[in-house]
């Protein structure tokens, strides 16, 4: 059964070759942007040799791409199917160099990285951070290539706004969405009695049944209940969910188009209440939540020590395929309701461009991304993409499970619904009424204004109240949003 699966991939390689050969057009290239002299990285592959043109034809200029989309070291399986790609995109692009450049984004050190003109020609980023490094000069403006490519009108309406300029010039493309919801570890349910008579988790609906769900979890397996986050900005990130639930607004934009700082509301000190309560009350936590992090979450829940973990559909990977959670014992379900609501925050990853980037190397790097699957066509050389994402998927032990759309094309997304359909390597129920609710008026964006430095003052909070069991929860978040109000009045 491996080697068939192996095969497979190899296969998909291979059509996607082939289709590429036959099949992929391209779009007229664009001068007058400044050349990038400054790829860091080792060479993924030299395919600046191939020569396709007939000797009477000119030959294209060489061109070399950065790319910082490339898989981590340790995923050595994604990387060779990377390694695919570049692969099949001899035949169309003989003159173009695909760099490997693995790269984290991060907001403290990217815009030295821009300043030293190191940036990967293409690289993700967070839905929080385009309207930043667009008003900051940091990425490349793409509209010309989108409407050349036909993608521009295929994007969905809400996720172009948040990659336009206030002339409605666009500098991203959608990698995907997501939404925040609740992961299980099957495993630690079923040992805990907390399954149903068809085996599917007894997830918790409210936060006040988390309590008790965690409790006893702790109780009857000795692994913690929930693991919390208090280490970085994605404690913050996380606490503001909890913080609607309870009926709490963050940031509040006024009709100047300033923000007023909302930490400390009623509902967000009760929220609060609340996660320092699951620390000195219920102790259902791990054992230090302020060494926590998105990253060290995924493996709590993935390796058993925690049963539940805030956590979204583009991340399935991280518990399984990373952290050895065996694929059927993954499950999902919403974020639980409180008294002011049932939430689930939505966001997504885009791709984005250096701003020294020319019209030559973007649209390279927009031919990578339809090889992936990842441009809103239906074609042969994107069909291959998904399925050998797909396969990758499988043989990895990752769930292959529905996307959020991105695009607004129906035709893309009926074939994305039909790759999974075809890879499908999980029960749809484990999933089922997390998708319920993501699909409901419960999605909400971010909070609006400096975004992570909020989440950064609340995370201070977090330390705080999940160290010291007589912190001062209304004075801890007065004096975030007094240090919150103070970097909007700064920036306004």
């Amino acid at each position: 059964m491996r080697k068939s699966k192996k095969l497979l991939s190899m296969v998909l390689v291979a059509t996607m070759a082939a289709n590429l050969m036959v099949g992929c057009q391209k779009t007229d290239k664009q001068d007058g942007k400044k050349n990038n002299t400054n790829a860091t990285s080792t060479e993924a592959s030299d395919n600046s040799t191939t020569d396709t043109v007939k000797e009477d034809e000119p030959k294209a200029e060489p061109v070399s791409v950065t790319l910082g989309i490339w898989p981590e070291d340790t995923l050595t399986e994604d990387i060779k199917v990377y390694e695919g790609y570049v692969e099949a995109l001899k035949a169309t692009n003989p003159n173009v160099t695909y760099k490997p450049a693995y790269y984290k984004y991060a907001a403290d050190t990217f815009m030295p990285m821009v300043q030293s003109g190191n940036t990967p020609t293409i690289f993700e980023t967070w839905f929080t951070e385009p309207q930043k490094l667009i008003k900051a000069g940091a990425v490349a403006d793409i509209t010309d290539e989108l409407q050349a490519r036909g993608w521009l009108d295929k994007m969905n309406p809400a996720i172009k706004d948040i990659l336009s300029d206030e002339n409605g010039r666009v500098y991203g493309v959608p990698r995907d969405g997501y939404a925040l919801g609740m992961m299980l570890n099957v495993e630690l349910f079923e040992e805990a009695g907390l399954v149903d008579a068809d085996g599917y988790p007894i997830y918790p609906k409210t936060w006040a049944e988390l309590a008790e769900t965690a409790k006893t979890i702790k109780d009857k397996t000795g692994s913690a209940g929930l693991c919390l986050l208090a280490k970085d900005g994605a404690g913050g990130w996380h606490f503001s969910n909890i913080a609607w639930a309870f009926g709490a607004t963050l940031s509040i934009a006024n009709d100047d188009g300033t923000y007023k700082a909302n930490l400390n509301s009623p509902e967000a000190i009760k929220a609060m209440e609340y996660v320092k309560s699951l620390k000195w009350d219920y102790d259902v936590l791990t054992a230090d939540p302020t060494n926590e992090d998105w990253g060290t979450g995924f493996t709590q829940i993935g390796t058993g020590n925690a049963a539940m973990y805030i956590g979204a559909n583009d991340a399935v990977a991280q518990p399984t395929q990373v952290n050895g959670l065996p694929v059927d014992k993954l499950a999902m379900c919403p974020i639980p309701a409180g008294d002011g609501g049932q939430f689930s925050l939505y966001g997504g990853t885009p791709y984005m461009f250096s701003k020294d980037a020319t019209s030559e190397e973007i649209n390279a790097a927009l031919d990578f991304l339809e090889v992936m699957g990842r441009a809103p066509e239906v074609n042969d050389n994107v069909i291959a993409g998904l399925k050998a994402d797909a396969q990758n998927r499988v043989n990895n032990g990752v769930p292959v499970i529905q996307p959020f759309p991105s695009w607004t094309n129906q035709d893309y997304i009926d074939a994305q619904l039909a790759v999974v359909k075809e890879f499908q390597n999980v029960d749809p129920k484990m999933f089922q009424s997390y998708f319920d609710a993501t699909s409901s008026e419960g999605l909400r964006v971010e909070e609006p204004g400096l975004t992570q430095e909020m989440y950064g003052e609340l995370t201070n909070v977090l330390q705080a109240v999940l160290t010291d069991k007589n912190a001062d929860v209304k004075a801890l978040m007065d004096t975030a949003n007094k240090n919150y109000q103070s970097m909007l009045d700064a920036a306004q």
